[in-house]
């Protein structure tokens, strides 16, 4: 992307959004997806490229600031974080984007004078142009170092021993960014339609290898300038969560229950390829479930929904056992990194051992609602063992009423309890399933 000739105001600067963004992420814990920092932006292409440059800083966080101190004759005060994380912005233009290198520099730096900081201007001039310089000498020594993955350390050490023979394609996996893959709703569009519009309107058409309803197009662009999107013939959503309908594989007259539901996705596809079942959907927060609403109307589909908690099925269980049960349990996130690239610095090891303890409880509580020969479909989009094929182990040893067994398919890592995709497996996700059977 160019950069702008003439830095703009403080409010229109894309620049300095990327900087409000960065500082809800990275101060105020919130989630790319959360931040209300863009909304200013009037010009939609100043509000893609800040999210870029968001994106890019986020992705390579721990790297790019190795190497501002590597540039830094002393480092900059803690209070002046704002000219650290412009110091990063830079930084990663002139590293990984074709941002014009005297853009990358100049508007950088004058971002400083837009902030009031005006001696930062020829503090930052100085540290990239430096950069610009010695920038094959400093590569070749970050190489030397383990702040070229660009993860935290215990996430690190955690794929590492998990997966010793994989996890430095999962490292650079995590750091690429991801394709962008849709659903067809085949209760609505016209593929032949669809496929011939898309072309029209200038994007190439990859078919997934497994998922059947899968489409990725490119190039990416917002979910606005697809072709019919509107008209609820398609969703964004990976091919490896789309995988999820083909185990549970739902018929026509079942009760089916969507344990943990929210934004929707699994729940519309269920309901998309087979409109005969009875489904129910759970989400415990109501604007969650709100997400849900507003996905089923757009695609023209309709289930129950509850604003209830899963684990406590006390509180919203009519008694009726289900034939199949989906959860889609709460995780790290780890399998997503290439999406969301502030899973990285959001995430402790701390947060996971509780979420793990949150997977356990779900599964306890909800398999006793399950028919006997019914199907439990577990699923995180986690590449942690602890998370995934552990947590399986544990549960069916303590249930000798929980038979595990897995349909014969080409994708995934087979694990004792599941199958595990592995980030960038086929152009997926990282994907974790297991299928738990309840005996007649």
């Amino acid at each position: 992307m160019n950069g702008l000739s003439k830095p703009k105001k403080n409010s229109q600067n894309p620049r300095l959004a990327a900087l409000r963004v960065l500082s809800d992420v990275l101060d105020s814990q919130q989630s790319l997806a959360e931040s209300k920092s863009l909304s200013q932006l009037r010009d939609s292409r100043d509000s893609a490229f800040a999210m870029h440059l968001a994106y890019g800083v986020l992705r390579w966080l721990n790297a790019l600031e190795w190497l501002s101190g590597r540039l830094l004759s002393r480092p900059v005060k803690k209070r002046e974080r704002e000219v650290k994380r412009l110091l990063l912005l830079g930084l990663q233009q002139l590293w990984h984007d074709n941002t014009a290198s005297h853009a990358a520099i100049n508007e950088t730096a004058e971002c400083a004078r837009l902030l009031g900081k005006p001696w930062a201007v020829g503090l930052i001039n100085a540290v990239l142009r430096r950069f610009q310089r010695e920038h094959d000498q400093l590569l070749s020594e970050l190489q030397q170092t383990e702040y070229r993955f660009a993860h935290p350390e215990w996430l690190l050490n955690e794929i590492r021993a998990d997966w010793p023979d994989h996890w430095s394609s999962v490292i650079d996996a995590n750091n690429r960014q991801a394709p962008l893959w849709l659903r067809i709703n085949r209760q609505r569009a016209d593929e032949t339609v669809l496929r011939t519009d898309l072309k029209a309107a200038g994007f190439e058409i990859e078919d997934h290898a497994y998922a059947r309803d899968c489409i990725g197009i490119s190039p990416a662009t917002a979910v606005g300038n697809i072709p019919h999107f509107g008209k609820g013939w398609l969703s964004v959503q990976d091919p490896a969560a789309q995988l999820a309908r083909d185990l549970l594989n739902p018929q026509k007259g079942e009760r089916i229950l969507d344990a943990c539901a929210a934004p929707g996705g699994k729940t519309a596809h269920l309901l998309e390829s087979c409109p005969g079942m009875e489904l129910t959907a759970l989400d415990r927060q109501a604007q969650r479930l709100g997400q849900i609403h507003q996905n089923l109307e757009r695609l023209g589909l309709q289930a129950e929904t509850l604003v209830a908690d899963a684990s406590t099925p006390a509180e919203w269980w009519s008694g009726r056992k289900f034939h199949k049960i989906l959860l889609d349990a709460p995780c790290s996130a780890t399998g997503v990194i290439r999406r969301h690239p502030e899973i990285k610095w959001l995430r402790s090891s701390r947060q996971v051992d509780d979420v793990v303890r949150t997977q356990a409880e779900l599964l306890e509580a909800l398999w006793p609602l399950l028919e006997p020969g019914g199907l439990l479909v577990y699923a995180t989009c986690s590449i942690l063992k602890r998370e995934n094929s552990v947590q399986i182990q544990h549960f069916v040893e303590k249930h000798a009423d929980a038979e595990t067994g897995f349909p014969d398919v080409e994708w995934g890592t087979v694990e004792q309890f599941g199958r595990q995709i592995m980030p960038g497996e086929a152009r997926m996700d990282g994907f974790f399933y297991a299928v738990l059977r309840k005996p007649d």
